[in-house]
């Protein structure tokens, strides 16, 4: 049974809600268990350019199917990418083929057989990445973090507005009060909690573009009395806070360093200090790393259980006062970020950003929406306290 046969064989028997039409050629053929049925099913056609995409995906999943967007192997010409991706994740095709030997041992010899032949080269190159690629897609502050919808038809200026008065809410942040933002980006929600709850900020990061944009931001704001944007790792903090944040930042800190980041936190806050941990997670007995995020978007990245984060919180003297998994807002956040940047990139430079790092992008958003609404990833926040007795709403903000 050659590559094709394959590929289209698994997905006829293991996709069991979704009508998923193939185009190869002169040929179609539709699969999926239900695809003689119309009703309310995804409807997503795939034209196949190149027969290397089964040996691509077969041989490497999502990295294989990513590389092949990226190089035209196919293109959807129907329905969207993220539709096409989000019917074989919530299908959970590698967890039903690895219950099934037969197919695992077939797919293992379609790996071994590329290998041998060089064909999983990878098509990575180097990008410098720059602020004109954010600004195509974020809202106004840059913020490149989930936002929060209060209703699906929210703008990603509003998702991100309601995230950051969320989370100065469920900090319950006081005049004067001093609060530290570990990984602050260009300091949106220090500009934020200043201006509307007029707290006493302090930002720090590793990246020296954000150090010296947040800083101008900051003074055009008319803020740099109240807002100080540092260019620190966590490690050299010192001084004490009334609160601490971290939005973002956790899924970049190598899992060796969880000891040190947490004890941080925790030596810097006061005695009845409060802190918020916001980070993309894992919901899974096992976290398992996309290879195409890691290869090509976020090396190194890490997504923390909610088991580990409570684990290091509890070692450290912190009290959980809440948690709660926002996945799905991290879903509409994604995709406003596609629709702007569809819209956007063409005002890119091609000789910096070519035909192959658009459909990249363009890709690994795509993921993100299907991710969000069909995988075990998680968006936590948890909300904790230096003070077991401390005093806690009765309702979340």
């Amino acid at each position: 049974m050659n590559s094709k046969e394959l590929f289209l064989n698994l997905l006829d028997e293991h996709v069991e809600d979704g009508r998923i039409r193939f185009r190869i050629g002169n040929q179609e053929r539709i699969i999926g268990k239900h695809r003689s049925k119309e009703g309310d099913l995804p409807q997503v056609t795939i034209r196949i350019h190149d027969s290397a995409f089964f040996d691509r995906v077969l041989g490497a999943g999502n990295l294989g199917m990513g590389e092949s967007y990226m190089l035209g192997d196919f293109e959807v010409e129907a329905g969207s990418l993220q539709d096409f991706i989000m019917i074989l994740l919530r299908n959970r095709l590698d967890h039903k083929i690895r219950t099934r030997p037969l197919e695992a041992l077939r797919i293992l010899r379609i790996r071994f057989a590329n290998w041998r032949q060089g064909k999983t080269k990878c098509v990575r190159r180097h990008y410098d990445i720059g602020d004109e690629l954010f600004e195509t897609f974020l809202d106004s502050t840059l913020t490149y973090s989930c936002g929060y919808a209060r209703d699906t038809s929210d703008t990603i200026e509003q998702m991100q507005q309601n995230k950051l008065d969320r989370i100065c809410r469920k900090l319950e942040l006081k005049e004067n009060q001093r609060l530290l933002d570990i990984g602050c980006g260009y300091g949106s929600l220090l500009i934020y909690a200043a201006r509307h709850f007029g707290v006493h900020g302090t930002g720090i990061t590793i990246s020296k573009r954000h150090y010296e944009r947040g800083q101008r931001i900051v003074a055009d704001q008319g803020l740099s009395d109240r807002v100080k944007i540092k260019l620190l790792d966590f490690i050299k903090v010192s001084g004490r806070y009334d609160r601490v944040v971290s939005i973002g930042m956790l899924e970049h800190v190598p899992r060796a360093e969880y000891g040190r980041y947490f004890r941080k936190i925790s030596r810097v806050l006061t005695m009845q200090g409060k802190g918020l941990i916001h980070a993309i997670g894992a919901n899974a007995p096992r976290n398992t790393h996309d290879p195409f995020i890691q290869k090509y978007i976020f090396p190194n990245a890490n997504q923390p259980k909610l088991s580990e984060i409570a684990r290091y919180l509890e070692n450290n003297g912190l009290a959980i006062l809440d948690v709660e998994n926002m996945i799905r807002h991290y879903g509409y956040t994604t995709r406003r970020w596609l629709e702007g940047f569809q819209q956007n990139a063409s005002r890119l430079d091609s000789a910096k950003y070519d035909g192959t790092f658009i459909k990249m992008w363009e890709y690994f958003l795509s993921c993100g929406i299907a991710a969000s609404f069909a995988s075990d990833g998680a968006l936590y926040q948890v909300l904790f306290s230096k003070d077991y007795a401390a005093e806690m709403p009765l309702h979340r903000v």
